[in-house]
């Protein structure tokens, strides 16, 4: 029974998660190139989401990625992504990979 209501009140995080990840993409100022209009030829995030969505299910995936895109290796030397700290990068990842809804 402890354990069901462990596992019920963590289900209940994830849409919290999911928002607040948007909310880490606008407060580290991701929309000014990713949002609509994008800008400079960057991907929406509907883009990102529909090309990354092939990482679903692999649990490394958001923290090599975040790995790559901080050292500049998915989109060359982007200043903005190599600011934004090894923890939120993976947060951003993740929420991109699950759809950036």
């Amino acid at each position: 029974m402890k354990c069901r209501t462990v596992l019920l009140s963590c289900l209940m995080w994830l849409p919290a998660l999911s928002q607040a990840n948007a909310q880490l993409a606008l407060e580290k100022g991701c929309f000014g190139c990713h949002g609509e209009p994008p800008r400079r030829g960057a991907p929406t995030f509907p883009q990102l989401a529909t090309g990354y969505a092939k990482y679903r299910g692999q649990p490394d995936a958001p923290h090599k990625l975040a790995d790559k895109l901080r050292e500049g290796s998915l989109f060359g030397h982007i200043a903005a992504h190599e600011r934004i700290s090894p923890y939120e990068c993976e947060l951003l990842m993740r929420w991109i990979i699950d759809g950036a809804r």
